[in-house]
C-alpha cells in the first residue's frame, strides 16, 4: 500500500501542474492529521477535538530550530517536532485515564480553546523578523516537497501498520470495544491510553513541521480549534485508522475547499458537509474505508473464499468427565480461595461473607436465581469492584488489592456476559491479544477445534455473537490461567450446542491445566461440566456439592422455585 501510493504520488508531481502539486501537499498533510486522528480516536476509540494543538506545538519547534540553525534541516526537524508534540500528548491523555465520551471531549475542546489563546498572545519563531523555514537541499521545488510529505505519509503507514500487529496496537482496537474486557485480559488500560495520546501526538506534530515546510511561515489561523473539529468529523466519516481513509479524507478536505470556492460557497459549509457525513457514517458504524474493506472480503468470500461454517471437529482423545477431572486435581494450593468477600452498594449487601473454593483442576459451578449475587462476586474476585472486603488468593498468592490488570497477569481470566470481543481483530490476532503469550498457528488452530466455527483470518465484526462468546472461551484458556472464570458462555446457545460444550467444559484441565469457575443457568449443562457446585441466594453461600445432590436440597429448591412451588 505504502510503495503504491509513493509511486502514484511520483507520477503525479512528474505531470501535474504546480498549482495542483501545492494542493496535493496540502492533501498528504492532512491526512498526516487525520493519520494521528485514526490511532486515538479510530483506534483507540477516544475522543480528541485538539490534534491542531499538538501540530502547531510541531510547526512552533520547527520555526525555532529554522530560527537557531539546527543542522540537518527539515530531514531532521521533522521528527524532532513530533517528540517535542508527546510531552503535551501524554498530558492530555490523563484525563482519559478517568474521563471518556462527552466529558473527555469537553477536556479536550478546552485544551483546543486554550492553545487558541496562547497563539494568539505569542508568535511563531522568526515570525516577526521575517524569517521563513528553509527547505534543504534536495526539498527546494515544491515537486521534490510534495514527494517529501508523501514519503514522510507512507513511513507512518508502515509504521502503523507494523504497529497493528503488535500487542500495544491490538490493545488499542481492544480498549475501543471494552475496557473491562481490556483489563482482564492483562493488559494496562491506563498505559494503552497513554500510548495512544503520546503516539497520536508525535504524528500530529509531524504534520505541523511539514506544514512549517510548505508554508515557509505559518500564522495562528492555521491551527484553529474549529479545524480541529472538522478534521475529527473527517476522521470518522473516512475511517481513518485504515492507510486509504486518512488518504481520501485529506484529499476530500482539499477538494471540497476548492470546489466551494470555484461555486463562490462560503468555507464554512464544508464543516456542514463533514459533519454529515460523520453522522452518517457514526449511523452505519464504520467509514468509508470500512466499508470499502468490508465490500472486498465479501468480493473475495463470493469467490470461493469464504470461511467454513462448520465447527471443526472434537480432538480424537475422549472427552474428560466430572469424575476424570475430579482425579486430575494436583496437590498443592488451591486455584482460587476466596474467604469471607463482601461487597456493599450503599445499604444494600450484594454479597455476604461468601466462601468459594476451587481446587486445581477442577471444574466447579456457581449458580443462583437472579439478583443472588453471582455477577458482584466475579466482578468483586477479578478487581472490578476495588472496595470489596475479603481476602482472595489465587494460586495461594494474595491478590486483594491489586488491579484488574495484575490479577489477570497473576493467573485470573474472566468471560463476560455481554459481548466484549473487539470486532476490529481478527480471530487469530484477538487470540494473540487475550493469551499474552507466543501462539504457534497449531495453537490457534487447537484452541479453535471443537469450539469456534471460524478460522484465524477471520474478522470478528462478521462473526455473531454466540460464536463470539464462544471465542472469547477460547481466547481465556489459551492464555493457561490458573483458573478461568467463565461468566454464562452457553448464552443464546440450542440445547445441542449447550451440552456439546458441557462436554468440552469437562475436558478444560486436562487439555489446558487451568480450573474453571462456571456461572451458569443452564442447569443441565452445569451437572455435565461440573464436580462441584456452589449455590448464592441474596449474596449467601447456602450449598455447595456435587450437582446432583445439591440441586435436590428442599433450601435450593426453595431458592429457585418459592416457598409455594416446593410444597
Amino acid at each position: 500500500m505504502a510503495a503504491g501510493l509513493v509511486a502514484f504520488c511520483y507520477t503525479l508531481a512528474a505531470g501535474l501542474p504546480a498549482y495542483w502539486v501545492f494542493l496535493g501537499m496540502s492533501a498528504v498533510i492532512s491526512g498526516v492529521v487525520l493519520q494521528s486522528l485514526g490511532v486515538v480516536v479510530g483506534q483507540a476509540g477516544m475522543i480528541s477535538l485538539c490534534q491542531l494543538s499538538f501540530a502547531a506545538v510541531g510547526a512552533w519547534t520547527t520555526g525555532q530550530l529554522n530560527v537557531w540553525h539546527v543542522p540537518g534541516g527539515l530531514y531532521l526537524w521533522v521528527p524532532l517536532s513530533g517528540l517535542v508534540a508527546v510531552p503535551l500528548g501524554l498530558l492530555i491523555g490523563l484525563p482519559a485515564l478517568r474521563l471518556r465520551g462527552v466529558h473527555l471531549a469537553i477536556v479536550t475542546l478546552g485544551f483546543a480553546a486554550a492553545a487558541d489563546v496562547l497563539l494568539v498572545t505569542t508568535t511563531f519563531p522568526g515570525s516577526d523578523q521575517g524569517i521563513t523555514v528553509g527547505r534543504p537541499v534536495g526539498l527546494e521545488s515544491d515537486r521534490q516537497y510534495f514527494l517529501f510529505c508523501c514519503a514522510v505519509f507512507a513511513l507512518i503507514a508502515v509504521a502503523l501498520s507494523a504497529i497493528r500487529r503488535t500487542r500495544l496496537g491490538a490493545s488499542w482496537r481492544a480498549l475501543r470495544e471494552s475496557e473491562r474486557a481490556t483489563a482482564a485480559a492483562g493488559t494496562s488500560v491506563p498505559r494503552a491510553k497513554l500510548s495512544a495520546f503520546a503516539v497520536s501526538a508525535f504524528i500530529a506534530g509531524v504534520s505541523g513541521s511539514l506544514l512549517a515546510g510548505q508554508l515557509a511561515m505559518v500564522v495562528t489561523q492555521n491551527f484553529n480549534g474549529v479545524q480541529s473539529m472538522t478534521f475529527y468529523a473527517v476522521a470518522i466519516m473516512v475511517g481513518a485508522h485504515h492507510v486509504e481513509g486518512a488518504l481520501i479524507g485529506g484529499a476530500l478536505g482539499v477538494l471540497v475547499s476548492e470546489l466551494f470556492q470555484r461555486l463562490g460557497i462560503p468555507q464554512q459549509w464544508s464543516n456542514l458537509f463533514f459533519t454529515v457525513g460523520a453522522l452518517q457514517a457514526l449511523s452505519q458504524k464504520s467509514g468509508m474505508s470500512d466499508a470499502l474493506r468490508a465490500g472486498l472480503r465479501s468480493r473475495r468470500r463470493r469467490r470461493g473464499v469464504a470461511q467454513s461454517t462448520a465447527v471443526a471437529p472434537l480432538p480424537e482423545q475422549p472427552a474428560a468427565t466430572a469424575t476424570d477431572v475430579c482425579s486430575s486435581a494436583s496437590a498443592g494450593p488451591d486455584a482460587l480461595e476466596v474467604t469471607g468477600l463482601t461487597v456493599r452498594y450503599g445499604p444494600v449487601t450484594a454479597v455476604d461473607e461468601a466462601d468459594l473454593i476451587i481446587p486445581t483442576g477442577t471444574v466447579v459451578g456457581l449458580v443462583g436465581p437472579n439478583g443472588a449475587g453471582k455477577s458482584s462476586l466475579v466482578d468483586a474476585v477479578s478487581g472490578f469492584i476495588p472496595g470489596a472486603v475479603g481476602s482472595i488468593r489465587i494460586a495461594g498468592q494474595q491478590v486483594d488489592g491489586l488491579a484488574v490488570h495484575r490479577r489477570a497477569r497473576a493467573g485470573l481470566r474472566r468471560t463476560f456476559q455481554q459481548d466484549r470481543v473487539p470486532t476490529g481483530l481478527t480471530v487469530g490476532e484477538y487470540l494473540r491479544f487475550t493469551s499474552r503469550r507466543a501462539l504457534t498457528d497449531q495453537d490457534v488452530a487447537e484452541g479453535l477445534a471443537g469450539l469456534v466455527a471460524a478460522k484465524p483470518d477471520d474478522h470478528i465484526a462478521e462473526l455473531d455473537v454466540g460464536t463470539r462468546r464462544l471465542l472469547e472461551v477460547a481466547g481465556v484458556l489459551l492464555a493457561r490461567p490458573t483458573v478461568a472464570v467463565l461468566d454464562e458462555p452457553a448464552a443464546g446457545l440450542g440445547h445441542t450446542e449447550s451440552a456439546r460444550l458441557g462436554v468440552w467444559l469437562a475436558s478444560v484441565p486436562r487439555r489446558y491445566g487451568s480450573a474453571v469457575l462456571l456461572i451458569e443457568h443452564d442447569l443441565d449443562l452445569v451437572r455435565t461440566a461440573c464436580e462441584q457446585v456452589t449455590v448464592l441466594d441474596f449474596g449467601r453461600v447456602i450449598a455447595k456439592g456435587p450437582p446432583d445432590e445439591v440441586f435436590d436440597r428442599p433450601n435450593v429448591l426453595r431458592a429457585y422455585l418459592g416457598e409455594e412451588s416446593v410444597a
